[in-house]
């Protein structure tokens, strides 16, 4: 038990030393330099700036707070420019917006609708503060414009078909040439047309002659192409009626001949190469006497036939029928072999994968009788055949 208490006593003796020696050391820790070093007096240095910045940062992000209310008021004006003609000024066609159904958008699927009617230079800024918008009105045009060209990349194929069909007159209808007043006093008297015959398949020329005769009530036309004895013929020969030339029988003949007849009775044409008949409709012409019929229906009533006009006639081959468009253009002055004539252009243009394209100018001081035709194949080749000379009607 001594033992015991001598070293508790000890304990207490060698503590009590300590703590007599821990003031001594005191002054010479560096005690100054501690607080100055510590984070506490970094922290109180530099606190104004943070706080500056934390200060501007949420200046700046109380704006962004209001933006739900600011937000709704500014979607009712940005809907209106869209429709107003200064939005619609910028558009492709005013026929396209008109087309375009207003409720084909929906504002709240397109939150960023509303930016048009802000200021360019900050987008962002301008759709959280709504004094942006008003600060810069002068872009506010430019931007709107682009919403109904949204619109309209949104519209389908059926938009684009109404504005072309809007912006772009359709063509008149082919006039019928039963439509035309004919005048019998207006077809050309017996006369003889000499030609020049040049075909990019052959490196020489060809002669060509019209040869047209007409009598009270009838007329045969004749024209024939010729070379080193060879010679194509097509003949047509028929009635004059109310409506000009009534073909009963056209042929082509080249080493062996073809034909068709005209049977008004029964309403049909026949073949002698046993093709399949067509219906005959009225008015309905030959290859070779549309050439004259054409001549006098222009003669008849020229204030008919403006550039762009477009005439259909049924016209009948030595095989086959079809109906033919002849679109008239404007009178134009051509130098061919005999002299210059005026010429008022027709054009057929092929309907088909393989069909003729056929030119023809109509000369007034000819009687409106071809001074110029040129038939273009499908794959190029072509004839032109242009007027030499005219010449009474039974010269050789």
């Amino acid at each position: 038990m001594k033992t015991w208490l001598s070293l508790t006593l000890a304990v207490l003796l060698v503590h009590l030393a300590l703590l007599q020696t821990l003031p001594l050391n005191l002054p010479v820790t560096n005690t100054p330099t501690s607080p100055t070093f510590a984070t506490r007096t970094v922290v109180l240095t530099r606190a104004p700036a943070p706080s500056a910045d934390q200060t501007v940062a949420t200046q700046q992000v109380k704006p962004k707070a209001k933006k739900p209310a600011a937000r709704a008021p500014a979607r009712e004006p940005v809907v209106q420019p869209s429709l107003t003609p200064e939005s619609t000024a910028s558009s492709t066609s005013p026929t396209a917006l008109a087309s375009v159904d207003p409720g084909a958008t929906d504002p709240q699927e397109q939150p960023m609708v509303d930016a048009p009617a802000d200021a360019a230079s900050a987008p962002a800024t301008a759709v959280i503060t709504p004094a942006s918008a008003t600060e810069q009105p002068a872009s506010a045009p430019a931007t709107a414009a682009i919403t109904p060209a949204s619109a309209a990349e949104s519209a389908t194929e059926p938009a684009t078909a109404a504005m072309v069909s809007a912006t772009i007159p359709e063509a008149a209808p082919p006039i019928p040439a039963t439509e035309v007043a004919f005048n019998a006093d207006h077809l050309p008297t017996s006369v003889k047309l000499v030609y020049r015959v040049e075909a990019n398949k052959f490196p020489y020329t060809l002669s060509g002659e019209l040869l047209w005769q007409r009598r009270e009530q009838s007329y045969q036309a004749q024209l024939s192409i010729s070379t080193f004895g060879q010679t194509r013929v097509q003949t047509s020969r028929g009635q004059i009626d109310p409506f000009g030339l009534a073909p009963e029988r056209f042929s082509d003949k080249y080493r062996s001949e073809v034909a068709a007849h005209f049977n008004r009775a029964q309403g049909l044409v026949s073949f002698s190469a046993n093709t399949p008949n067509v219906p005959l409709l009225p008015g309905a012409q030959d290859r070779l006497s549309v050439l004259v019929q054409l001549g006098a229906l222009v003669a008849s009533a020229p204030q008919r036939f403006s550039p762009g006009t477009t005439l259909r006639v049924q016209t009948i081959g030595p095989r086959d029928g079809d109906l033919w468009l002849f679109t008239f253009g404007s009178l134009e002055t051509l130098e061919l072999p005999g002299g210059p004539q005026q010429g008022l252009k027709l054009v057929r243009q092929p309907r088909q994968l393989y069909d003729q394209k056929l030119e023809v100018w109509l000369a007034p001081d000819l009687a409106y009788l071809p001074a110029r035709i040129r038939i273009t194949e499908a794959n190029g080749d072509y004839v032109d055949q242009k007027w030499v000379a005219s010449e009474a009607a039974d010269s050789p």
